[in-house]
């Protein structure tokens, strides 16, 4: 192994393999972290935690494990990966696993960078956009678990740690390897720990790459990852082992509440079979699984979808009534034992839609390791279990996908381009 990285979710693990694969790497994705030793024959591996929105102080001891498992099986750099969108909280789990992991590593300091160009979100002067918007005003203030109400990354990393706060900025990373290198020297000599780095372009991301090959420790979204395999004289093209795909029945079961995932939702329900999960029928026990496994048997050929996703509106109304929390363990929970219920009754490809809901029905599936397929949409791979029954699988990021992104993947989860 020559790269380790984590990933606080599982979706967003499954876009940094997606990256890395892309750019030559042979690369798994974990379940968890692994029992055994590392898949033979890989360049990378990544671990998928579900970390995001736990409590920090479990957060940083997951996050350790994972740094400790991939060190001891090789990993020259470890990568810790968060969503392009710095999905967290002013008391967040980012800050602290960051801090967490430079000790360990006993390293002067870590890239901090967010930016993902080709799904719209880039930084610059410290501030992360979503397309034209900066994030405060993308939607993302909306967030049901992690709003993000402020664009300013250095500011809002700053409350999650003691550690000293820096900022790289775009003009430094536009002149090119040299002078980031030298501007990040700056920064540690200034007792700088965490550096915010500016990319608006793939070009950006591709210098800081080049700029990190001696760095122990990199933070960042999936984008951060895209200059790193050269620095192990790694490039695109490589051969990648062939995705078969799985032929047997399809289910989407979709939870995100982003804008781009409710228009997923609203375009694949116009001709396939759907049905809604509604917060109140869950909790007050009128909706149950037997209900919807027998709705998924009912229309098990025609690619069924399950959602729960609605209005960030209706969801802080059911969030008031029922409580965040239990709401959410309750819907998460539904969405796992679907899953177990599902497999079992012969459904090998799985669509997931959002970050908790894709940890739920990855959760299913164990300590599993996960070959990378071919990318159904930016930053969002084909999977397939290895070494089991076919069974292939996506996790899609809330925002991530186009309209029409759950009728591609449950064509290509099965093979088909």
């Amino acid at each position: 192994m020559l790269l380790g990285a984590f990933g606080d979710d599982f979706t967003g693990a499954s876009d940094l393999a997606n990256t890395l694969a892309r750019a030559g790497m042979r690369t798994s994705l974990t379940l968890g972290i692994p029992a055994g030793t590392a898949p033979a024959g890989d360049d990378a591996v990544v671990v998928a935690l579900k970390s995001r929105s736990i409590d920090p102080a479990e957060a940083v001891r997951l996050s350790l494990s994972a740094t400790a498992w991939l060190k001891a099986n090789g990993a020259r750099q470890i990568l810790f990966k968060y969503c392009s969108t710095f999905d967290s909280t002013p008391s967040g789990n980012i800050g602290p696993v960051a801090e967490a992991v430079l000790a360990v590593l006993n390293a002067p300091l870590a890239l901090v960078c967010p930016a993902f160009p080709g799904t719209g979100r880039t930084l610059y002067q410290g501030h992360l956009f979503v397309h034209d918007r900066l994030l405060s005003e993308s939607g993302m203030e909306r967030h049901p678990l992690t709003p993000m109400t402020d664009p300013d990354i250095r500011r809002w990393l700053q409350r999650q740690t003691p550690l000293k706060v820096g900022h790289l900025p775009h003009a430094a990373v536009r002149a090119g390897i040299s002078s980031i290198r030298t501007a990040l020297a700056h920064a540690a000599g200034g007792g700088e720990r965490l550096v915010v780095a500016d990319a608006t372009s793939n070009e950006d991301l591709l210098a800081l790459g080049a700029s990190l090959a001696d760095h122990a420790f990199i933070t960042g979204a999936s984008g951060i990852a895209m200059g790193l395999p050269a620095n192990y004289g790694i490039a695109p093209g490589r051969t990648a082992p062939p995705f078969a795909g799985a032929d047997g029945p399809a289910v989407i079961l979709s939870g995100s509440c982003s804008e781009a995932t409710r228009r997923q939702v609203g375009l694949y329900a116009q001709d396939h079979p759907h049905m809604a999960i509604e917060a109140d029928t869950v909790m007050n026990g009128s909706l149950g699984l037997d209900t919807l496994v027998d709705f998924l048997e009912t229309h098990r050929d025609a690619a069924p979808m399950l959602y729960s996703s609605a209005d960030p509106e209706v969801v802080a109304s059911a969030q008031a009534r029922h409580g965040r929390e239990a709401l959410a363990q309750r819907i998460e929970g539904l969405f796992a034992e679907l899953t177990r219920a599902a497999l079992k009754r012969g459904f090998t490809r799985i669509v997931a839609a959002g970050g908790e809901t894709s940890g739920a029905v990855a959760g299913t599936l164990g300590n599993a390791v996960l070959a990378i397929g071919p990318e159904i949409d930016p930053g969002v791979p084909a999977l397939q279990l290895r070494g089991t029954k076919p069974v292939a699988i996506a996790l899609k990021s809330g925002n991530f996908g186009a309209p029409d992104f759950f009728a591609k993947a449950v064509a290509l989860l099965a093979g088909k381009a």
